[in-house]
């Protein structure tokens, strides 16, 4: 094969589709709420790497920490032929796995960016002479459809990025990833852990303010696609920490009673003064809990890595 090929598994106008569909949707229920995936645009994507720098937020430091002081541990309880990771990006982190799997053949990155996955592909093989990547252009949360490569399959999801979900869409989600590995496959899920609710909250909401604007660039994104008159000084970034749900939520407060127009959608949205939008729900935790959403979705979890501060874990379950 060729040491780079790019695979597009959804439509050249999906992604249009979908934020439509979401903006519709979410902002017509109560309460209000957008998927935090429409944070990512190219400037939401450096403000994301500027908040993976800041002193607040550990997850991004923790987990690469157990990537490299566990990574040899990894490669020698899968024997990984083939890694594939879900929500790829620059595939920074990933290093860590590629130099340690001494008997990897393919990596599969996937991810929506064509050019973060581009960008990234031929990065490693320049980097990896003897690497091939096969490149997909897709969304994880739908149905996924992987390339027949060489087994056993190590099946990547880091970044603690399945927080994002709710309960019942992380069965759907963990029940769809068994259903894409075989015997001798693993997975390695990156979760952010409990712990104490200042600590949690100072994570989402940064004395530099840097995880605000991260919040409000949705806003910035819904204006730019669907031509909507969102003001974004119009609203406050808010992060708590839900203790019944062990979730932090993020939203964004109106500051005043106002109305949005999203001529795309021929949609007008009321605001009152002092109304939330829910824009992130970021799960955290135990480990009891994950073994027991892996368990029943078919898979058993073989270890538990953490930092050294118990902030973080990396689990890898295999088939059962």
């Amino acid at each position: 094969m060729s040491p780079f090929l790019l695979t597009r598994t959804l439509p050249e106008d999906a992604t249009d589709a979908a934020l439509r569909a979401d903006v519709l949707e979410g902002l017509t229920r109560t309460p209000k709420t957008l998927p935090p995936k429409w944070f990512y645009d190219a400037h939401g994507s450096e403000l994301f790497e500027q908040i993976t720098e800041l002193p607040e937020y550990y997850p991004t430091r923790a987990e690469r920490e157990i990537l490299v002081d566990r990574a040899g541990e990894i490669a020698a309880a899968t024997g990984a032929r083939t890694l594939v990771e879900l929500g790829s990006g620059s595939s920074d982190k990933t290093r860590h796995l590629l130099d340690a799997l001494t008997d990897l053949a393919v990596y599969v990155p996937v991810d929506v960016s064509e050019s973060a996955l581009t960008q990234a592909g031929h990065a490693l093989i320049e980097e990896r002479p003897g690497l091939n990547v096969h490149a997909l252009i897709a969304d994880f949360t739908g149905a996924l459809a992987l390339p027949e490569t060489p087994g056993p399959r190590l099946l990547a999801f880091l970044g603690g990025t399945i927080g994002n979900l709710l309960p019942a869409e992380r069965a759907t989600f963990f029940a769809g990833l068994r259903a894409l590995l075989s015997p001798g496959d693993a997975l390695l899920l990156g979760t952010d852990l409990v712990k104490d609710e200042q600590v949690l909250v100072r994570a989402y909401d940064d004395a530099a303010g840097v995880t605000a604007a991260f919040n409000k660039n949705v806003l910035t994104v819904v204006d730019r696609e669907l031509g909507a008159d969102f003001d974004a000084g119009a609203f406050d970034h808010v992060a708590l920490w839900d203790s019944a749900n062990e979730w932090i939520e993020m939203r964004l407060r109106s500051r005043t009673d106002q109305t949005v127009k999203i001529p795309a959608l021929d949609l007008a949205v009321d605001f009152a003064a002092g109304e939330e939008l829910r824009t992130e729900i970021s799960a955290k935790f135990r480990k009891e809990g994950v073994r027991t959403e892996l368990s029943t979705a078919g898979l058993e979890l073989a270890h538990w890595w953490t930092d050294r501060e118990g902030r973080f874990a990396l689990s890898l379950s295999v088939v059962r």
